[in-house]
């Protein structure tokens, strides 16, 4: 069952709420949480004011998805995927039980509560972005040297593991991996980068058999004890440049499963990228709501239904 979120209200559940992000809300289950992927949509770190339809249902099915396929590279905080409203009744206690509303069914999960790892694990396997522009300032990004002469959406060498800050409040910042040693210990900053790169790598495998290419992705850890997991969401539309490899062309900007033409409009639009954000035109919510759909039915090979 799935629920338009242009009909989904924002109610707080009567449960203690862990913490509400831009576009998740998370309650505290005592030894779990519950995670709701909700259709609200952030650019240029602001929650803008017309929701998605079907976002939340995408990310929170396409992170399932990938949690399920990486599983053995790297362990990771997913319990149960909320497909049976009933099932929460295994995490709440009776007398706090109330009447589960319906768009919980498949827009959320219940995961382990552990301790975040305080840093956002970016993994680059194409110059795009905020990496194409650094580029061409310096030659480098994020630190790294690379070759003369490349251009933009081309393929690097090799995957480039380029780690940021994980701010509660304002912009991530770059950070080396002296300082996540020095975070974390050597063993640990060795152990986020490698599981970091080799999830990207089986995702990137996995995507070119499905004639797709994962350009870059960025994932978060927690620590369950003293064992490293993935958690929060992985390789959704919202985390990562998902592109067409029948449309690839090196030497411009790709056009993605992602949230671009709400960008686009933004800047069209003379917005100044300060709060708050103007309210979003009926047709790029529909091709925004589009471009989600097609990244879930294109990675998983499944009609949304």
């Amino acid at each position: 069952m799935v629920n338009d979120s242009s009909v989904l209200r924002e109610a707080d559940l009567p449960l203690p709420l862990f913490i509400r992000g831009k576009v998740r809300d998370t309650y505290d289950l005592g030894n779990h949480l519950l995670i709701i992927a909700t259709d609200r949509i952030s650019a240029f770190d602001s929650v803008l004011p017309s929701p998605i339809p079907r976002k939340g249902f995408v990310l929170n099915q396409l992170s399932v998805f990938w949690f399920r396929q990486t599983a053995e590279i790297v362990p990771n905080h997913l319990i149960e995927p909320i497909e049976d409203i009933h099932s929460l009744d295994t995490y709440i206690p009776e007398k706090s039980r109330f009447p589960y509303p319906a768009y919980l069914i498949g827009r959320s999960m219940v995961v382990k509560k552990v301790k975040r790892v305080p840093i956002e694990c970016v993994v680059r396997g194409y110059l795009a972005g905020s990496g194409w522009a650094e580029y061409q300032e310096c030659g480098k990004v994020a630190g790294f040297s690379l070759p003369k002469g490349l251009k933009e959406s081309q393929k690097l060498p090799e995957p480039l593991f380029t780690p940021t800050t994980k701010a509660d409040a304002g912009h991530d910042l770059p950070i080396s991996m002296e300082e996540i040693e020095k975070l974390l210990g050597k063993e640990r900053a060795r152990e986020i980068k490698e599981k970091s790169i080799a999830v990207y790598n089986y995702a990137q495998e996995y995507a070119r058999k499905h004639d797709l290419i994962i350009a870059d992705t960025k994932m978060e850890f927690g620590l369950d004890g003293d064992r490293l997991i993935l958690i929060d969401e992985l390789l959704t539309p919202d985390s990562s440049r998902i592109w067409d490899s029948g449309l690839y062309q090196v030497g411009q900007a790709q056009p993605g499963y992602d949230k671009q033409p709400l960008r686009d409009w933004l800047v069209d639009s003379g917005w100044n990228k300060e709060p708050p954000a103007p309210p979003l035109p009926a047709d790029v919510v529909e091709a925004t709501s589009r471009r989600y759909i097609q990244a879930y039915e294109r990675v998983t090979g499944r009609e949304l239904k």
